[in-house]
């Protein structure tokens, strides 16, 4: 979801667009919220996603003949899909345009562009905060080339509840961490990487501004690295708080880091199910390959 979420604002409330960080283009209305104070801002117009497109999938690609990686579990009560990414077998890049150089905005023109190449992705997701083009208002690295440098400002919305993270890798090793961490530590480009926020769990602890479970609900997702390097990627399948999502990644999975990707643009492609979640526009996206 683009540049997101203000603070403190009454239920219901008129739209409220807010600019991006650095000055980007001004996105289009979203749902906007805060996560420590329990006050949502539902604005018209923009329902959850998590729906299908018309055929279930796209006609250009063909159901994949590999087993899904992805299955649907329930936590605290809230259906969720949880999909798992093994380095030994899958390897993640990021994709945000096509060859006209303009941003996919869908996962369906995502997997319409690779044609044949469609068959060997394992699954994708959207992947990371972005303006009103698109394109990402934090960190981005794609085939090691970075088009975007980390965003450390100060602004409103969730993208800045520090801390918010960083999710990037090299080969089959791949990281969540805090931006501040990033920014000290870490001195080689990866081979992707993308800025979201905020962070849902923290060295095995929840964001400390996250509510236990605030009435504020959307769908959403995230991404967490395990302690055998396995990368965790949840979606919910209904509305669901900030709070249940965090604990779902400290409790259940127990990953010592996590991040929040997005929330009610949220969206899932797994052509082993022929599920193609379709919506409002995406940016960034992450795409999980299958080695040969």
């Amino acid at each position: 979801m683009k540049m997101k979420r203000s603070l403190l604002l009454p239920l219901l409330t008129p739209v409220l667009l807010l600019a991006g960080c650095n000055q980007e283009p001004e996105g289009q209305p979203v749902l906007r919220t805060e996560i420590g104070s329990g006050v949502a801002e539902d604005i018209p117009g923009q329902a959850p996603q998590n729906k299908a497109d018309d055929t279930g999938a796209i006609e250009e690609t063909e159901q994949s003949e590999r087993a899904s990686v992805c299955r649907d579990v329930t936590f605290e009560q809230v259906l969720l899909t949880h999909c798992t990414a093994d380095p030994a077998i899958h390897r993640i890049v990021t994709a945000l345009s096509g060859a006209d150089g303009k941003p996919y905005r869908s996962l369906s023109k995502l997997a319409s562009s690779r044609g044949a190449d469609a068959k060997s992705v394992a699954f994708a997701v959207n992947g990371g905060m972005f303006n009103g083009e698109g394109k990402p208002i934090g960190y981005y690295v794609q085939n090691r080339n970075r088009t975007k440098e980390l965003n450390r400002s100060d602004g409103p919305g969730n993208f800045h509840l520090m801390p918010n993270g960083v999710f990037f890798g090299t080969g089959g090793t791949w990281q969540v961490h805090t931006s501040d961490y990033f920014y000290r530590m870490i001195g080689d480009r990866p081979d992707f990487g993308t800025q979201s926020g905020p962070m849902l769990v923290i060295d095995g602890k929840l964001h400390p501004k996250i509510a236990d479970n605030g009435p504020s609900k959307a769908i959403r997702n995230g991404v967490g690295i395990g302690t055998d390097g396995r990368a965790h990627f949840v979606i919910a399948n209904a509305p669901l708080s900030f709070g249940v999502l965090a604990r779902f990644y400290r409790d259940e999975l127990k990953v010592p880091n996590a991040l929040f990707l997005d929330g009610n643009v949220s969206a899932l492609w797994d052509p082993a199910t022929g599920r193609m979640d379709a919506g409002a526009a995406l940016g960034p996206l992450i795409v999980i390959e299958n080695r040969e």
